[in-house]
């Protein structure tokens, strides 16, 4: 006998819950420009990366997920900026459609399913990104608190990811299949 997963009910009321809410206009916008800042700051470590944007000056990727939409363009520089609304080159979609879906694939290491239309080699460029690029956060951490404690915190952060991330595997309906 298949009994559904007591986290089911859960999953169900927090995805009705976040159909009814949106956000006010001020705070998504503030938060894509936070995102943006983040983006470039993140960007601006890799040389690579802000080479192979460069090479895409112009361009723009709209990323959409369920009522949450932004726009980025490939800026000369090899960062990015928020793009006006206009004909997008590259749009990717996230194709599920629940946070906890996300947070799943997310806790176990994959991607989360992404529909792609637009143009092949943008797309081929920002999975390159997507791939290649990382946040060092022990080294920011470093410059504000110093290299050994900043090393310690790090260490610190594996470990919780990892043990969440083993947590993740046991649930139901959150293992491998």
């Amino acid at each position: 006998m298949n009994a559904p997963s007591p986290f089911s009910v859960l999953t169900e009321g927090l995805a009705k819950l976040g159909a009814g809410l949106k956000a006010p206009d001020w705070l998504v916008d503030e938060l894509q420009h936070r995102l943006v800042l983040f983006l470039n700051h993140v960007l601006m470590q890799e040389p690579e990366a802000q080479a192979r944007l460069a090479r895409q000056s112009g361009r723009v990727v709209k990323l959409q997920w369920g009522a949450f939409s932004m726009q980025l363009a490939a800026t000369p520089a090899g960062l990015c900026e928020r793009a006006p609304v206009a004909e997008a080159d590259l749009l990717l979609t996230v194709v599920d459609r629940s946070p906890l879906d996300v947070l799943k694939d997310t806790l176990r290491g994959e991607r989360p399913g992404v529909r792609i239309e637009g143009d092949v080699q943008f797309a081929a460029e920002v999975s390159w990104l997507v791939d290649n690029v990382r946040w060092d956060a022990e080294e920011d951490l470093a410059r504000l608190i110093g290299d050994a404690p900043a090393h310690t915190l790090a260490e610190g952060g594996r470990a919780v990811a990892q043990a969440l991330r083993q947590l993740a595997s046991r649930l139901p309906g959150m293992g491998q299949a």
